[in-house]
């Protein structure tokens, strides 16, 4: 069984409490790794302010060569990252290499980015008092980031942390989920092998007492997290003075217009319906679908929701497999039960088998039952018919949460429509709300978060503003 030591301050270390690591499908335990306290803590952090000043003074050619050097070296060795975020996180294989892609590509974004940090020149002549004078606003690295990312996209959503804070010039400290520290810890070696100053960056898997501190201390100028909208925002109310910005979740809508490709539609709600058991944040959840293509919808989304196969994430054939934990799948079944009760139908699914969900499709549902109001966070999708479009676009909007929204359409009046009075961070036109390049802006509105991420939005988060106010010498 390999053991990873963890990354504090430049240098790989072992502590007192072992961290083992379990294959969601198998139960069994596939690596360890280690817990960081107080003490490991306390070290990372002194450490990244030691090399703040050095972390500035980077020049850009610099942070772009050693930002791309971490892009090539993940992209060598693409396949055994892949199986093992697979083995640690239960994801799919196909999903897997997925994610190894998107991190190689955040990496060169933020190499390319990090040639263009944000600046801006004014003029002051706007009135009689700044006449003879001009301004230049430059921006400069916050210091220290705390970065904390869940197990659903163990590295690519830490790297949404970590190379952006790099190409501003800031030190992070990582704390990746305690199920899924190993594709990080991975990531680890390579920024050890980058040339990266030490200290720059941290990779932590905390006990809960450090993990506190890293959203309560005063020295860390940043807060990052991914995760729940209950543990976001409270971790916001503790943060005090620092920056802070929210990936929360959500429970994203699709509308699917009278003038839809139907089979298209089909085939984007599927994968993104039931893609790695539905354990991301802006999964198909809530498709609305115009009564005129509503049977028709309903037969060959079943259907195809049905072939998909279940298996061993490290299969390359297997589409769907386990959760990341039995308790998870029983509060999803609670969930489908539930909503049984009051009334829904399940067309398709709806059995659990240990951490396994099969991919399950509702109909009949109310706005208020847990399957739609909530993040079920797990292969479960409802389906409804609507006559009017803004009617449609009204039930999207009927959440709490407000991440992405997808609306199939060929209508241009609709498309307009949907962009004007949708109440979401995105509309995705002709997909899902599933879809995500790295480089767009990505954030919600209401419970889904606060901020917003993707390498050039994320870079501006991670700086403050200064001014120049210069007197032209005359």
């Amino acid at each position: 069984m390999k053991t990873y030591p963890i990354f504090v301050g430049g240098v790989f270390r072992e502590t007192a409490t072992d961290l083992p690591v379990r294959n969601p499908y198998s139960g069994e335990i596939v690596a360890a790794t280690y817990l960081a306290g107080e003490s490991e803590l306390e070290d990372a952090i002194r450490k990244a302010q030691e090399v703040s000043g050095e972390l500035q003074a980077l020049p850009g050619y610099s942070r772009y060569n050693i930002l791309e050097s971490i892009s090539s070296m993940i992209s060598a060795e693409r396949e055994r990252f892949a199986r093992v975020l697979a083995m640690e996180s239960g994801k799919p294989l196909k999903y897997a290499l997925a994610e190894i892609d998107r991190a190689i590509q955040v990496f060169h974004v933020a190499a390319e980015e990090s040639r263009r940090l944000p600046r801006e020149y004014i003029s002051l002549d706007w009135t009689p008092a700044g006449v003879g004078k001009e301004g230049l606003i430059k921006y400069f690295p916050l210091g220290l980031v705390a970065g904390i990312a869940p197990f659903n996209f163990p590295l690519n959503l830490a790297v949404h942390k970590i190379a952006p804070a790099m190409a501003a010039g800031n030190a992070i400290i990582l704390k990746p989920a305690r199920s899924t520290p190993l594709s990080v810890l991975e990531l680890a070696k390579l920024i050890h092998r980058s040339g990266w100053p030490a200290g720059g960056v941290s990779i932590l898997p905390m006990d809960r007492k450090a993990g506190n501190q890293l959203v309560t201390d005063e020295r860390i100028h940043m807060l990052s997290f991914t995760g729940s909208p209950e543990v976001g925002w409270a971790m916001k109310n503790q943060a005090g003075k620092k920056k802070v910005l929210l990936e929360l979740g959500g429970n994203a809508g699709v509308v699917i217009s009278r003038s839809a490709d139907l089979d298209t539609a089909v085939s984007k709600c599927v994968s993104g319906g039931f893609a790695y058991s539905g354990q991301v944040c802006i999964h198909v959840q809530r498709i609305f679908v115009h009564t005129y293509l509503f049977d028709s919808f309903l037969e060959k989304f079943v259907a195809g929701a049905g072939k998909l196969k279940y298996g061993d994430p490290l299969d390359p054939d297997t589409d769907i497999s386990v959760m990341i934990d039995e308790e998870n799948a029983l509060r999803v079944e609670e969930w489908i039960r539930e909503a049984e009760k009051g009334g829904a139908k399940v067309l398709r699914g709806g059995i659990r088998r240990g951490s396994f969900v099969e991919p399950t499709i509702l109909s009949g549902t109310l706005s208020d039952m847990k399957v739609c109001a909530l993040e079920v966070f797990g292969p479960v999708v409802s389906v409804e018919p609507f006559d009017d479009f803004s009617e449609a676009i009204r039930m999207i909007n009927d959440s709490r949460y407000g991440l992405q929204a997808g609306v199939f359409t060929r209508d241009l009046a609709e498309e307009q429509y949907a962009i004007e009075y949708t109440r979401t961070g995105a509309v995705i036109m002709n997909d899902v709300p599933t879809f995500r390049v790295d480089h767009m802006p990505y954030g919600g509105v209401k419970d889904s978060g606060f901020g917003r991420e993707g390498l050039k939005y994320a870079i501006t988060e991670m700086m403050e503003p200064r001014l120049l106010v210069r007197s032209r010498l005359i």
